[in-house]
């Protein structure tokens, strides 16, 4: 379940629009970008996730104060924060475009009524909610973008027809603007990001073992081995179809296809599934953010503000915070589009904000002030090769030499003060401070079988509802209906076999295993 909801919370609508527009325009070269995704959710398995899950933190700025002191976990706190509003807009910006393409609704519409939507909207129950909610989610969208790939192909005349019309090179893995230096820079990024962002962190944290840990790493990999593929083919199906998308049009490419081939139904199933896919998103950072300002900033200053008070505060903070999104949402289009917007804000933070944390996992000798140092460097530099250089010093980076930079500056500078303190032969009071710390800390390790049965039950009724949806769809379908009937009745049955699996424990069977 943490695995899958890993996946869900890194993928969003901006993976159709963003990847998208991508796919449309370059072809398999979109597929290629997004593999580096599966790398480097098995490398994360393999030697990332089991450290986080060792630490015996439950989030990571507990364990940046634990290892790095709290004065460094506090100018993090306060950058995640700065960061996190333009992620939330870019993750906004995405959905309203599906709506806008989906609907007619126009695009500045569309996001100021999702954006109310998201701030309206509240979660409950916690870390379970979202997993429970990620994994429903993956499993209609899946059943979704299972049916228009066949669909997509039977449309320009199956796999023959597509190749045979596809444009030149239009399955090459490389071209000159998504080189393979940029695919390299853009798979370290992917690492750090995946492997450091907060709100990622808790999937490896929060299960019982180590073991646990690389399982959920290991899960992303496999599906970002098989997902991108059945994703960017119809964006790439619909350049054959309708090759003449200007501008910023080509962000709808994928939506567009959908409306082609979708039977009735289905497409306001995906469209649901995509927007509260996002909004699950936007609405975890946003309560991050606002935890951030009402626990690291207000109650700073306010010690003595009661539970009540702090919860108000909490309100007012995800509304101002919302509000700040949806102005960021509404000037992506003014900013280059979305995948301006993305590759940018993935260059100038990606390795700079989540590597040096990631770094002290494995190193006995970096301090606090060595890894924030590292980090306000490397935002610095990139800020200024991004903003200033074009003007001051007549120099612009490519998309290649900007992620290059944004990834390779924090390796050579942590590599730099790891070598000067090996050099020096230091010692670190704070890594010992650390591990008295981790003696001190008793986690718990048994797991709640009652509380996984119970949320594997949510989720099955979930499934099962879902497949009956899908069946009623497939008797309103014009066509497609035997396609679009057969994935319900995989659904229904999924949801069946979840169900059986995770009954409740029967009294006689419980009082025969407290007696063995």
């Amino acid at each position: 379940m943490s695995g899958l909801s890993l996946f869900m919370s890194f993928f969003s609508a901006g993976t159709f629009v963003v990847w998208g527009s991508v796919a449309y325009q370059s072809g398999w070269v979109a597929i290629a970008i997004q593999w580096t995704m599966c790398i480097s959710g098995l490398i994360i398995g393999f030697v990332i996730a089991p450290k986080w899950q060792k630490t015996g933190a439950l989030t990571a700025a507990e364990y940046i104060t634990d290892r790095l002191g709290y004065g460094t976990q506090k100018i993090y706190t306060y950058l995640f924060l700065m960061i996190s509003v333009f992620t939330t807009g870019a993750f906004l910006y995405p959905v309203a475009k599906i709506v806008e393409v989906s609907t007619g609704v126009p695009i500045y519409a569309s996001i100021i009524c999702l954006g109310i939507l998201i701030l309206a909207y509240t979660a409950a129950g916690g870390l379970w909610a979202v997993i429970v909610t990620d994994v429903l989610q993956f499993v209609v969208l899946t059943a979704a973008v299972l049916i228009v790939v066949p669909l997509s192909l039977s449309k320009v005349g199956g796999v023959s027809g597509f190749v045979a019309n596809a444009p030149e090179n239009f399955f090459n893995f490389v071209n000159e603007e998504y080189s393979p230096y940029f695919l390299l820079a853009f798979g370290l990024y992917n690492l750090f990001f995946i492997a450091g962002n907060w709100a990622y962190v808790q999937r490896y944290t929060s299960v019982s073992t180590a073991k646990d840990a690389k399982k959920v790493g290991w899960l992303f990999g496999g599906l970002y081995a098989v997902s991108p593929v059945i994703w960017m083919l119809p964006p790439m199906i619909y350049r054959v179809l309708n090759p003449d998308l200007q501008g910023l049009a080509d962000e709808g490419a994928y939506l567009l296809m959908c409306k082609e081939v979708l039977p009735v139904g289905m497409l306001g199933l995906m469209l649901g599934g995509m927007i509260f896919a996002t909004s699950s998103s936007v609405n975890t950072t946003l309560n991050i953010s606002a935890g951030v300002l009402t626990n690291d900033i207000f109650k700073h200053f306010r010690p003595q503000t009661s539970d009540q008070g702090l919860v108000y505060v909490g309100k007012i903070a995800t509304v101002v915070l919302g509000v700040i999104t949806i102005i960021v949402a509404l000037l992506v289009p003014k900013l280059g589009g979305i995948v301006e917007v993305v590759m940018s804000l993935a260059a100038l933070t990606g390795g700079a904000m989540f590597l040096p944390p990631i770094w002290a996992l494995f190193s006995k000798k970096q301090t606090g002030q060595s890894v924030l140092a590292v980090t306000l460097v490397s935002l610095a530099v990139n800020a200024f090769f991004k903003f200033l250089a074009p003007s001051l010093i007549e120099v612009s980076l490519s998309r290649a030499a900007e992620m290059a930079l944004g990834v390779t500056l924090p390796i050579v500078l942590l590599t730099i003060t790891e070598i000067l303190f090996q050099v020096k032969n230091t010692s670190s009071s704070q890594y010992e401070n650390y591990l008295s710390l981790q003696n001190e800390k008793e986690r718990e390790e048994q797991e709640n079988a009652d509380g996984n049965r119970k949320g594997a039950r949510v989720i099955g009724v979930g499934v099962l509802s879902t497949g009956g949806l899908i069946l009623i769809l497939s008797a309103l379908a014009e066509t497609g209906a035997l396609l679009v009937g057969g994935m319900g009745v995989v659904v229904l049955a999924l949801g069946a076999i979840i169900i059986y699996k995770n009954q409740s424990v029967s009294q006689p069977q419980e009082a025969e295993k407290i007696y063995q």
